[in-house]
């Protein structure tokens, strides 16, 4: 028996509405453009930062994804987000690529895939040495302040549950509410602590950071969640630079003796996608 004309056409339209999206090809789409959208904190040192001379972005992450569009054969195009919108940003297509001091956990795996792990770092606490705190049990029942949307928080709170988290926008307003005498701790990775204690000069020696850590932090570019093409493509270009030692000057470069921080050495290779402890 045959089947009236427009059953056909209404079940074929109702076979494409129900049948899944043909999905683009993430990876496809920026080679067609000819750029990747990068975003960066910006505010970051010495991740990403911007250069008082040029106006440029530039740091660690800077350089690592400029590797990644040279790989890609594309320009890099570098888009300033806050801490709290970098997951937001990427999910709904305004940057391609979070080069943005992410901390590759748990959690985030449900939001975002990610790249080799390209940076090991810490929380740590910084305090004023007036404040006479030595300890971070010392910190219960007390104002610490960090930014809006990061890890530190939560980090601090798994440690000293009665501690009083205050967050801002962005890590220059917290440390600067520290200075202020708006909280007596200020959380941050150990690397941006030691940037930011560095840029205060004589004024350094009035603060100190607790030995304690709150956890490891293993840092890595955030890519949209499926796009398997754009992860090889970082991937690849990682674990190329970690074997032709290229890895290990750019850290030195921003990390190294004779920068702010100052590390001796790096004590980490790029080879896993670590997850924060």
């Amino acid at each position: 028996m045959s089947v009236p004309y427009k059953f056909l056409v209404a079940a074929a339209i109702a076979s494409s509405l129900l049948s899944p999206a043909v999905k683009a090809d993430q990876l496809t789409d920026i080679k067609k453009k000819g750029e990747i959208t990068v975003g960066v904190l910006g505010i970051d040192e010495p991740n990403s930062f911007v250069d008082p001379k040029t106006r440029e972005f530039i740091g660690y992450e800077i350089d690592l994804a400029r590797e990644v569009a040279r790989k890609i054969g594309v320009k890099p195009v570098f888009k300033q987000v806050a801490v709290a919108a970098r997951i937001p940003e990427l999910q709904q297509g305004h940057v391609d690529l979070l080069a943005a001091s992410l901390t590759h956990n748990k959690e985030r795996e449900s939001q975002v895939d990610f790249g080799l792990t390209h940076l090991v770092t810490g929380s740590k606490v910084l305090v004023r040495k007036s404040s006479g705190i030595q300890n971070l049990s010392e910190l219960a029942g007390k104002k610490a302040l960090t930014v809006k949307g990061g890890t530190q928080g939560p980090n601090l709170l798994r440690a000293v549950p009665s501690a009083e988290v205050v967050t801002f926008e962005s890590t220059q307003q917290a440390f600067q509410a520290l200075q202020q005498g708006k909280g007596v701790a200020y959380v941050n990775d150990e690397v941006s602590l030691l940037s930011d204690v560095a840029k205060l000069g004589a004024s350094a020696r009035d603060y100190q950071i607790l030995p304690q850590n709150l956890n490891v932090e293993p840092l890595a570019f955030g890519i949209r969640k499926g796009e398997s093409g754009v992860k090889a493509a970082v991937d690849e270009t990682l674990r190329e630079l970690e074997k032709s030692g290229e890895a290990d000057k750019l850290f030195l470069k921003w990390y190294g003796p004779g920068t702010r921080v100052g590390f001796p050495k790096r004590y980490f290779k790029i080879d896993s996608d670590k997850v924060e402890n």
